[in-house]
């Protein structure tokens, strides 16, 4: 049996803990030692759920569904009443290299024409906003949007996942990338998304899992060529090598741990987006 204060689990009993994050490649890479069983954790035993990130963000407010599940950073403090943010598995972008991008297909200043975006709780579409509040926006699937441009039904979409990688072949250009902006408007790194835990499975299994996530990480940055092998069959449209520097964006020293400052570029985030009047309330700290 489980003892539920202490979260101590006898050796005849096993705790089923659902995980849900989304179908990417970076994803796929740090869950690579959890979900075939590389690290296992004695009495406890794990499911995985794939989902688009939107709907993990919806499912997780609306329900607290899953024990563990990815959300963007946008969407936490909507489910912070359910959920705690853990200490690794985040992803930011790195200002250097990578970011949410605006691409178009013709000519024209950014925030001026109509947008796709991939759902109004991703932290992309918050950045966008915070950027400029006023831009006409339509939520369509992610991988719609560089279609809808390309067939002219849009002026500029706003691009997350491979498609960061897989514009420019598609005929595309960059006109704003948000990682770059928000880097040079504030110092800092622009936070994307992380794993989230239900509070009600109480501080010592936190304690537990954390460590079996930051285990699972471990050994896929330890594995890499494996890892990255099986990560392959959920990075859409992207080869061995894109795939890997997909991966590589995403999955870094802040994914294994945020840092003693780890917090501080989320709740630089959190407060230009409370000052735009776009959160119901301050966000708890990071677990």
């Amino acid at each position: 049996m489980i003892n539920q204060q202490s979260g101590v689990i006898s050796p005849d009993a096993t705790l089923d803990v659902s995980i849900a994050h989304s179908p990417d490649s970076d994803d796929a890479f740090m869950f690579y030692g959890l979900a075939t069983g590389k690290v296992r954790v004695p009495g406890y035993r794990f499911s995985h759920t794939l989902s688009d990130i939107e709907t993990l963000n919806r499912r997780a407010q609306d329900e607290a569904f899953f024990d563990i599940t990815a959300i963007s950073f946008h969407a936490y403090p909507y489910l912070q009443q359910n959920y705690t943010l853990m200490g690794c598995g985040g992803s930011v972008a790195r200002a250097t290299a990578d970011g949410r991008l605006q691409p178009q297909a013709h000519p024209g200043g950014p925030g001026q024409d109509q947008d796709r975006h991939p759902g109004t709780l991703t932290t992309a579409y918050l950045a966008l906003k915070i950027f400029n509040p006023n831009i006409q926006t339509e939520v369509v699937p992610f991988d719609q949007i560089i279609p809808a441009i390309l067939a002219g039904t849009y002026d500029a979409g706003l691009i997350i996942h491979e498609g960061q990688l897989t514009y420019s072949s598609s005929g595309l250009y960059k006109v704003l990338d948000l990682g770059i902006w928000w880097r040079e408007t504030t110092g800092l790194v622009l936070p994307l998304g992380g794993n989230a835990i239900r509070r009600s499975l109480g501080p010592e299994k936190h304690k537990i899992l954390s460590k079996a996530l930051r285990d699972s990480i471990q050994h896929a940055l330890d594995h890499r060529e494996q890892a990255l092998e099986y990560a392959m069959q959920f990075a859409r449209d992207l080869d061995t090598t894109l795939a890997s520097r997909f991966v590589s964006m995403y999955v870094n020293e802040r994914t294994l741990d945020y840092g003693a400052d780890g917090a501080r570029p989320s709740a630089n985030f959190w407060t230009w987006a409370t000052k735009r009047g776009s959160f119901p309330s301050s966000p708890r700290s990071i677990l």
